[in-house]
This record gives C-alpha cells, structure tokens and sequence, in this order.
C-alpha cells in the first residue's frame, strides 16, 4: 500500500513592499526579500541575546556561546562547515553585540541550501565539548588581555560602566575577567539551551530565489525544531542620571584620549533620526552598522573646532541602534603637548554652541545627504542587506530599515535642535579621560562631579 505525502500546511505571512515576513509553528520569524540582481543569496540566523542579557557572574556568556558554535556538531564536526562554504565558494561568519548574537552564510544562489542546513543544526546539536570550552576560555581571556592593552577600550569600558549602574548595557560584550576565569561549561550550555531556539530567532534570506522556494526551504530545516522556554529577560530601566559623571583611566602609552558619553534614545524612538543627523554636523556621518566604519569628517564641526586647530589629530562620534536607550558618543585623540582640560573646553564650547543656537537650513542639508550616502553604501550588497532586514527586527520590524531613509531626510531644524537640547545636557554625560603615566594625572577636585556624591 503506497501511502500519500501529506500536504505541508501553507504557512501565513505578509508582503510588503516586495519583503514577505511569516512566523512558523515553533515561533521562528522569517523575513525574505528578493533581489534578482546577483546569482547569490544570504542567509542571516539571528538571536535575541547579547549582552544585554547577562548578570553579574555570567557577563560575557553571549560572545563565548557564539564561539562555541563555531566548534562543531555531531552532523557538522569541527571545521567542516567552513570547509563545506568554501568549497561552495561562499562565505560566513558570526558576531555578538549588545542585543543580539548573529550568524550568516553568503553563498552562490544554486547552493544557499548548505547555510539552512548549517545554522538550524547549530541551533540544536552544538556540542560544548569540555576540552573545547577550556580551550575557547584561553582565547577569550587572551582577546580580553588584548584589549586591555588599548587605552581606547580602557577608556570606553569605565565611561560605560559609569554610564550605566543598572542596566546590563553597564559591560562590555567580552565580559569581565573574574567571570571568564570562572564560569563552566554547564553556565554555557544552559544559556545556549535557553536562547538558542526558533521563537528566539529569525532566520533573513535576501538574493535570488523566489519566495514561496524561500520559505519552503526554510521550513524544511527550521520547522521541526522545537520552540523553548526562554530565560526570563532582563527589563532593568536605567534611572535618571542627575549629575554629570567623571572617570580617569591612567595607563602606558603616550597619547591622551577623551571620551564623552551622553544617554541617547534607542532605534526605535521618534528622535533617533535626528540624532544621527546630530551626529553627522558634530562628527560627520558614520555607518550605523555594527562593522561598519564611516566616510572623511574633515567638514564636521567637531574636526574643524579640535583637529583643524591643533588641539586633536582624531575626533569621532557614533549614534548606535539599540533596543533600549544608549549612549551617543563622541571620541578625541588629543595631539602632543595639549591637555585633556583645553580640549575639553573646546569640545564643551561647540556642544554648548550647537545647543544655542539653531543650525543653518544648508547645514542640516548636508549632514543629511552624508548620512543618507553613508547608510545607502552600507547597505547596497545583498549580505548587508540581509544583515539591516535581521537587525532591525531585533529593535523595531524590518519596515524600520525600509523606511529609515525617508525619516532621516524628513528631520528639520527645529528637530536638531531640540534633540541637541534634550539629549546634550550636561548633567547626563559621562566624560572619561585616558592619562598616560607620564602626563600629569590628577584632575583638579572641582573638576569632579557625579550624582553618587
């Protein structure tokens, strides 16, 4: 007797313009644009989890989970996945940041196939082999020791921890050394059980396939997988802060660094366009990407207040997309022979200025235009593509990253200015500076202010 196939049941979803979004049985999001113009397809799996979801003991769980899956499962040993990509002549990689932990496989369009196999079975079989874990410790404790050799990282993680008191944003994504030295393999393995499933995941395809082929393919090998019971996030709200804050980092080197941190809307918010055209007239324009870097700033306010005048040789701003509040940042390399308070005074006296007194029309125009160019090349290739339409449904829907153009030529100048106004308050910075240990280090004690004291 020949028994008959059972027909799969039609998943349900939304087109718009030409991006169709369903959500499977099990909870996965699905998210898949065409795009015809490249024999090539990209496939992103991306997670709700980084470290915003950590606590004191466990911090940088998200970034060393994320190593271990590259270590192999029973289906795909260790380094045979790498190896299957290049044969295909694709590539890959994974990252983990602030609110999410990625993978992706970018491969010819006869052959993306491999990358719904790969990631679904990382999504359940990774194996956490305990040799592994104390392998990937060293490294991770090593990329650790690296990074406490630059005075910029030195910097940025006590401005940041200042910063934040409460919420997880408080450390950095490679988390705290007593925690790396400590933590097992059973820390690991819980954290991956709990996060690392289809109703915390969405899986973007972007490039040249046709949907409903799409989507199929990606039932096949993600609908079977069984949905969990997540670990109850993490909701801290960070409380006002009431006071500008103060930190000094000392340490080896030669060059002097400033960093400036003001409490910033999240992506979502209303404000976040105006931000980054704040941002642009400051700083200059900069990718809003995680990997992305940022275009000539030599017209920026900041450059021709610091770097044209001799006071700095870099100056630099950046305006993140996160789920929750952040920090808009503004970074300075101070030039031989001048002193964090000079350049402090001239960074202070542009902020102030900008708070003022409103920006010209053809100001605005072109911070604009630079932004809009500098987000349009990041997102021109078809892996960046599918990288925007996967991270903006982790803090908004994909419609945010669609429309994300338009609401940034929509901001006026009334927009800058009160976002300059709202956001630019002194009593909710944090200013950090690096001294090297042969500057003199100490600021002067009516230098110090915090809402601690």
């Amino acid at each position: 007797m020949v028994q008959k196939k059972k027909t799969p049941k039609r998943i349900k979803g939304l087109a718009r313009n030409g991006v169709f979004k369903a959500q499977l049985a099990n909870g996965l999001t699905v998210v898949l644009k065409e795009s015809h113009h490249a024999p090539v397809v990209t496939l992103w799996c991306w997670y709700r989890v980084g470290s915003r979801m950590e606590r004191r003991g466990i911090t940088g769980i998200s970034h060393w989970v994320e190593h271990m899956l590259f270590k192999g499962t029973p289906n795909f040993p260790k380094g045979k996945a790498d190896q299957a990509i290049a044969r295909a002549g694709g590539i890959s990689n994974g990252f983990t940041w602030l609110d999410f932990t990625t993978y992706f496989e970018t491969l010819p369009a006869d052959k993306w196939e491999l990358g719904a196999q790969i990631e679904s079975d990382r999504m359940v079989n990774a194996l956490f082999a305990p040799k592994d874990v104390a392998s990937e410790r060293t490294v991770i404790i090593s990329e650790r020791q690296g990074n406490e050799n630059n005075p910029r990282f030195l910097l940025s993680e006590e401005v940041q921890s200042a910063a934040f008191r409460v919420h997880p944003y408080h450390h950095e994504i490679i988390g705290d050394m007593c925690d790396l030295q400590t933590m097992t393999r059973d820390d690991l393995f819980s954290y991956y059980g709990a996060y690392y499933a289809p109703n915390n995941a969405i899986v973007v395809a972007a490039g040249d396939f046709k949907t409903a082929d799409a989507l199929k393919l990606i039932a096949k090998y993600f609908g079977k997988i069984k949905s969990s019971r997540q670990a109850k996030p993490i909701a801290a709200q960070e409380p006002p802060q009431r006071g500008e804050r103060r930190v000094q980092v000392q340490g080896p080197g030669g060059t002097t660094y400033i960093e400036v941190a003001y409490h910033a809307p999240q992506a979502s918010h209303a404000d976040f366009p105006a931000m980054v055209v704040l941002d642009a007239i400051l700083a200059g324009a900069s990718s809003l990407a995680v990997f992305g870097g940022g275009g000539s700033n030599a017209s920026s306010r900041l450059y021709r207040a610091l770097v044209d005048t001799e006071l700095a040789t870099n100056v630099y701003g950046n305006a993140n997309p996160t789920v929750d509040p952040f920090l808009y940042i503004i970074g300075v390399t101070l030039r031989a022979g001048r002193t964090p308070a000079e350049v402090q005074a001239a960074l202070d006296a542009e902020l102030d200025r900008i708070v003022e007194q409103p920006v010209a029309q053809a100001e605005i125009a072109k911070a604009i235009k630079q932004a809009r160019a500098m987000f349009a090349y990041g997102a021109e290739s078809v892996t960046n593509q599918g990288y925007w339409y996967g991270f903006s449904e982790i803090f908004a829907d994909h419609t945010w990253f669609e429309t994300y153009l338009d609401r940034l030529a929509a901001v006026t100048v009334k927009d800058v200015q009160r976002v300059a106004r709202a956001y630019l308050a002194q009593q909710q910075r944090t200013v950090g500076w690096y001294i090297p240990v042969n500057d003199e280090p100490p600021l002067a004690s009516n230098q110090h202010s915090s809402d601690e004291e």
